[in-house]
């Protein structure tokens, strides 16, 4: 397939190498000037960046605008074409909760949200927070937590304006719309009310950029007096905080990739000293949902691999007290439970498709909410009221636009609340979604779920755009997108690979891709690109390998390993220094992430492994394919001089003439463009990329 790139010298990374010895081992990294010495600085304020390391990288920037600049109109189609199928003044359908109704909407060209309630049955809105009006003159803003008070008279809202993830948080008063004078800097942007609506707990952010404080902050008072409730001075734990629906209990959360630790404050007491419920053990996680008088436990233990739910007494919930609930059934993952007062309700999926449960708190009986369709996603929103009959879940597939549903718990009656509007129009008839099993090398069988257009010519002739993530238990739904639409309508398939390290087949599909398992990610990853070529629904040099984040390492090892089958690379804030990531315990992250990827600094075992693997550790001499990666300068889960010394060192090392790129979004961080609008220029700066290596130039 044609690739016309025009001739332009990339730029130059000088190298300065830098030696590093772990467990008799000897490392030499040209490129480890990238990662600049002040990087918590740069987090807070961009313009301390290091002018020389700011050079390269807007010389990079400047040199993908060169490469890429005869796909200009195209990306500006692209753009235009996607922003038809969004409805612009689009507006979410009302949560009720005691006496309002809360919602989200959006205006004609805008690129925030709004949030609005009105009177429970409905009337006139009231706007009470603007998320355009909030974001003016901001290059970069995002909101983090936006809770409303129990007694609805006060906001507690956050925001981020750095892309850093250092979120401000700030009080409004419903009454007259003004913020009060109580404002926090550089938490972690969850926040929870206590019941009386006096004041919140938060997370505040440490040097390194880790929750490990929470704090409790009174209304009216100085926030440098706040009263610390917890301190976890564990780095390789995440801490978070969060609350019942009942409004009974504050949750502290303390967990990493596989144990966790919950704490209980009554939240009408918020300065009561904390409560232990489960003392953490390595390898049991849990969570909690209030009940009543009993608490109902989402939990791992005792050999639980897909997890069961189990109950406690309230006032006795030590684990001790547990009894089994809904059993443990082995290739039955539940994914989340929500407890109201007459059901629970909990997700489940099976063979990578989900399901939704309800249980009858009454009449102990259990149906389901199922559907028909080959592959699809559902979203369980639930309810904010405890004493409800009604919850509300989201149902999409790859071709038929989101639908939102209201259900009725004891008739089981759905109601149809709102369908995605697509202004522009989209026929659900006129595309097809399959479910493939493609085989691995050691004989699983990986899920891939693709849409097309039915008129696209399944004969191998077709090009494909094929996504992969595959790490921390996380799933990707088969759900419906209005952005892969101009793929699919020039000819594309698109595809995404279920492959191990995510949840889609059970937990045990989890284990199996991470840690000392993690090289069947990439092997599954490979395979379902081999099988939809063996199966004639693409070929090798119109297949597009597309991942982000971990996926992005996903990106950055399958290329090394398997070059040869892809047309090009879409590789997202690429998590593809891995080693030195992992080495280094000053980092965001790195501590919580030894149980998913191992310990190099304790553990010679674990060195080799990841050194096995690491993508900038094992880039050769040998051809590559054109790729593209994306980059967030304030990025603090992967930092930009990951990718930027990654393009550097396959510029030095690799064999062919084509094209490496790097495009480092100056005002972002890990999620790239947060307005809805700007996001849509980075998706056409990817859409390009995939048509023009695949030949597609219209």
């Amino acid at each position: 397939m044609p690739r016309t790139f025009p001739d332009i010298r990339p730029p130059q990374t000088a190298k300065r190498p830098v030696r590093d010895t772990r467990h008799g081992i000897t490392r030499t990294d040209d490129y480890a000037w990238l990662r600049a010495d002040n990087w918590r600085e740069v987090f807070q304020d961009p313009a301390r960046l290091d002018p020389a390391i700011r050079s390269h990288l807007e010389a990079e920037n400047t040199y993908y605008t060169a490469m890429m600049a005869d796909t200009e109109p195209l990306q500006k189609q692209l753009v235009e074409e996607m922003k038809g199928r969004i409805k612009q003044d689009d507006s979410s359908v009302p949560v009720k909760d005691d006496a309002y109704a809360y919602g989200v909407s959006y205006t004609i060209g805008g690129e925030q949200p709004r949030y609005f309630r009105t009177p429970r049955e409905g009337g006139a809105q009231t706007l009470y927070l603007d998320g355009d009006k909030e974001a003016a003159g901001k290059a970069y803003f995002s909101f983090g937590t936006v809770s409303y008070s129990p007694d609805h008279q006060k906001l507690l809202w956050c925001y981020d304006d750095k892309g850093s993830e250092f979120y401000t948080l700030k009080v409004r008063c419903f009454s007259d719309l003004q913020d009060m004078n109580d404002v926090i800097l550089e938490t972690g942007g969850d926040a929870v009310w206590d019941a009386a609506s006096e004041g919140f707990f938060y997370t505040k952010l440490d040097a390194n950029h880790r929750p490990e404080k929470i704090y409790y902050h009174r209304l009216g008072t100085d926030p440098r007096k706040d009263k610390l409730i917890y301190h976890e001075k564990d780095s390789g734990f995440y801490l978070s905080v969060d609350g019942s629906l009942l409004e009974d209990f504050i949750f502290i959360n303390v967990q990493d990739h596989q144990t966790s630790e919950i704490w209980l404050i009554p939240a009408n007491a918020p300065l009561t000293k904390p409560r232990c419920i489960r003392k953490r053990e390595t390898g049991i996680e849990y969570s909690l949902e209030s009940g009543g008088d009993r608490f109902f436990i989402l939990t791992n233990k005792d050999g639980a691999k897909d997890f069961k739910i189990m109950t406690a007494p309230v006032n006795a919930p030590q684990a001790k007290n547990w009894r089994d609930f809904i059993p443990h059934e082995a290739g039955r993952l539940i994914v989340d439970h929500h407890v109201y007062q007459d059901h629970i309700v909990w997700l489940e999926r099976r063979n990578a498709l989900p399901r939704i449960l309800i249980y009858n708190r009454k009449t102990q009986k259990t149906g389901a909410i199922d559907f028909s369709e080959e592959a699809y996603a559902l979203g369980l929103q639930g309810a904010a009221e405890y004493k409800t009959g009604t919850i509300r879940f989201s149902y999409s597939s790859m071709t038929t636009p989101a639908e939102l549903y209201d259900y009725h718990l004891d008739s089981g009656k759905r109601t149809l609340l709102k369908k995605q509007d697509v202004p522009s129009g989209h026929n659900s008839n006129d595309y097809i979604t399959r479910r493939l099993m493609a085989p691995a090398p050691d004989g699983e069988l990986v899920p891939v779920s693709l849409v097309c257009h039915k008129n696209t010519a399944l004969d191998g002739s077709a090009p494909c755009l094929m996504h992969g993530y595959g790490a921390y238990g996380t799933s990707i739904p088969a759900s419906f997108s209005t952005s892969i639409l101009s793929l699919l309508n020039r000819g594309f398939i698109y595809a995404h690979a279920h492959i191990r390290g995510g949840e889609d087949k059970g937990f045990a599909w989890y284990e199996n891709g991470k840690h000392k398992y993690k090289t069947n990610t990439f092997s599954d990853y490979i395979a379902a690109g081999r099988y939809l070529v063996q199966e004639k629904y693409t070929a090798h040099d119109r297949l597009v390998a597309y991942g982000g984040s971990a996926g992005g390492m996903l990106m950055g090892a399958v290329v090394n390993q398997a070059p040869q089958d892809y047309a090009g690379i879409l590789a997202l804030v690429p998590f593809v220094d891995v080693l030195t990531t992992m080495l280094d315990d000053s980092l965001p992250l790195t501590p919580p992430e030894w149980p998913e990827w191992g310990n190099p600094i304790t553990s010679a075992e674990d060195y080799k492994l990841i050194a096995s693997y690491s993508p900038y550790d094992n880039v050769r001499k040998q051809a590559y394919p054109p790729i593209l990666a994306l980059a967030g300068l304030t990025d603090p889960r992967v930092t930009y001089w990951e990718p930027a010394k990654w393009v550097a060192k396959l510029r030095d090392r690799k064999s062919d003439s084509n094209p490496v790129m790097l495009r480092t979004n100056m005002d972002a961080g890990h999620g790239g463009a947060p307005g809805r609008f700007s996001r849509l220029e980075e998706t056409a700066c990817l859409y390009a990329f995939t048509l023009k290596v695949t030949g597609r130039t219209e």
